[in-house]
């Protein structure tokens, strides 16, 4: 008995350290500029990763010091953080898994369409009220103005990889014929009406393409492109925990097992 809760303990430490990368993913999108401003996912990611750490801990002080209730506790609460882990890694993959970038004529960089989009990541941008914030937050960033330090030549700029975000966000569309000056100053054509988002370009530092429909589908590629990323971390995390749980189950069944041998040994002797 004392062997199999030794056993169970050191599963559940394992089990502990799988929360680091969950947790740590959370963190890495609430670093991420982009990610700050539209607060969906870290949060969730990061409260899923300390509840493991903190039901892997229970499991781990009750194989160790060998209280029951506590190895129960962790066994059921231990699968339905699985469930939802697992249940949250389909959900990002499902919300992601449409939009991309579309290439134009003689430019390196793409430009993104919010219809392209799933229906769910829309509505997180398409209300007045939320953009008005994320707006906000994106505009006191130096994300736009740092281009006008690296590209001074429009060469230069038009043959560059810019993010997602940039390009939506930082310059008008190309298809609005607009002329290059530096990255976010451009002096419009004579009819600009080849696009919605064409009239919402403005020089002013403090507006440029943060209107545009081209912004929000820039900043929903960009969370894409992180949210996939950190879906990775996850979808890996959650093989190990589904390999450690049940590893954990096993212990503890042979532990019970042992336990009502021994018992059985007791009351024969």
């Amino acid at each position: 008995m004392a062997l199999s809760n030794n056993v169970i303990g050191a599963i559940n430490f394992v089990a502990m350290l799988l929360s680091i990368p969950i947790i740590g993913a959370g963190i890495w999108l609430a670093n991420q500029p982009d990610n700050s401003c539209v607060k969906i996912l870290q949060w969730p990611v990061i409260v899923l990763g300390i509840l493991i750490l903190v039901v892997s801990l229970a499991g781990f002080i009750g194989g160790f010091w060998r209280i029951p209730w506590l190895l129960i506790a962790y066994l059921v609460g231990m699968l339905i953080l699985i469930i939802l882990l697992a249940c949250l890694v389909v959900f990002i993959y499902m919300v992601t898994i449409r939009g991309s970038g579309h290439q134009e004529p003689s430019r390196a960089y793409l430009e993104y369409h919010l219809e392209d989009f799933s229906g769910w990541l829309q509505r997180r941008v398409r209300s007045s009220y939320k953009w008005e914030r994320i707006k906000t937050c994106l505009s006191s960033t130096e994300m736009c103005a740092q281009m006008n330090q690296s590209y001074t030549m429009a060469m230069d700029f038009f043959s560059s990889h810019l993010t997602p975000i940039e390009s939506g966000c930082c310059k008008p569309p190309t298809l609005c014929g607009y002329t290059f000056v530096n990255p976010t100053n451009w002096i419009s054509p004579i009819s600009n009406i080849a696009d919605p988002d064409c009239i919402q370009w403005n020089n002013d530092q403090t507006q440029l393409c943060y209107n545009c429909n081209s912004c929000k589908a820039g900043l929903l590629a960009n969370l894409k492109q992180e949210w996939r990323k950190a879906d990775i971390i996850l979808l890996i995390t959650l093989i190990a925990l589904i390999c450690v749980y049940l590893m954990g189950c096993c212990a503890f069944r042979n532990a019970k097992t042992e336990e009502i041998f021994r018992k059985y040994q007791e009351g024969y002797t």
